[in-house]
């Protein structure tokens, strides 16, 4: 049975796409499944922002396939662990949690990093910022994959 994994940022057009196209570089995809969603629902079914498809096409990963999609309730119960960008769209996620069991599957994704900021910063307004979210987001997952591939 795979491990469901689910990276959440505001639009699915930044951030997630990235964390979803870097942690499936790092994880086996046989053990492993790992999505995207947006708090709003902004770009339901367009493909990731191109530059976030250029800076991981930079790095060898492709993620242009990708459709953006917004997060439902019923991915509490879809997968196991639920990645969030900020803090403003974690408060959204734990929002519509219903039980104590459900907002446990919700972290940070940078709290994996236990750095004074645990917050990836939005690049869309900074075409500048998406190398510095794939290297932020890159070093987490790194992380990440270690701690998954070690159970």
């Amino acid at each position: 049975m795979k491990t469901n994994i689910l990276m959440v940022c505001l639009g699915n057009i930044c951030r997630s796409p990235l964390a979803e196209g870097i942690l499936q570089d790092k994880l086996n995809a046989a053990s492993f499944y790992v999505d995207s969603a947006g708090t709003g629902g902004y770009h339901i079914g367009n493909p990731p922002d191109i530059r976030s498809i250029a800076v991981a096409k930079k790095h060898g990963i492709a993620i242009s396939n990708q459709k953006c999609r917004q997060f439902k309730k019923e991915d509490f119960s879809k997968f196991e662990y639920i990645y969030v960008m900020d803090a403003k769209n974690y408060q959204n996620i734990i929002a519509l949690a219903t039980n104590q069991e459900e907002k446990l599957k919700v972290k940070l994704l940078l709290s994996e990093l236990n750095l004074d900021n645990d917050e990836v910063p939005d690049p869309y307004w900074d075409d500048n910022g998406f190398e510095h979210v794939f290297q932020l987001i890159d070093s987490a997952c790194t992380r990440i994959a270690e701690k998954l591939n070690s159970k």
